[in-house]
């Protein structure tokens, strides 16, 4: 399985988010998959998209029962 990888760096600049929200996040168990290469973070891009695509919403607030 091949995918793209990005830095924290290049995730943050997309979604408008520091590399520090990013760390917490991660720390969190929160926002997109992750990969660690020694001490490098990374994130493919099939995974961004996939939580990119969970976060849509159609109403603010708690959902519908």
């Amino acid at each position: 399985m091949t995918s793209e990888l990005m830095k924290p760096a290049d995730l943050g600049a997309r979604i408008e988010k520091s590399q520090a929200v990013l760390a917490n996040w991660r720390y969190l168990g929160r926002g997109p998959k992750f990969i660690k290469i020694g001490k490098s973070v990374r994130y493919r891009v099939a995974d961004v998209e996939e939580w990119l695509d969970l976060q849509t919403r159609q109403q603010t607030g708690q959902q519908a029962s």
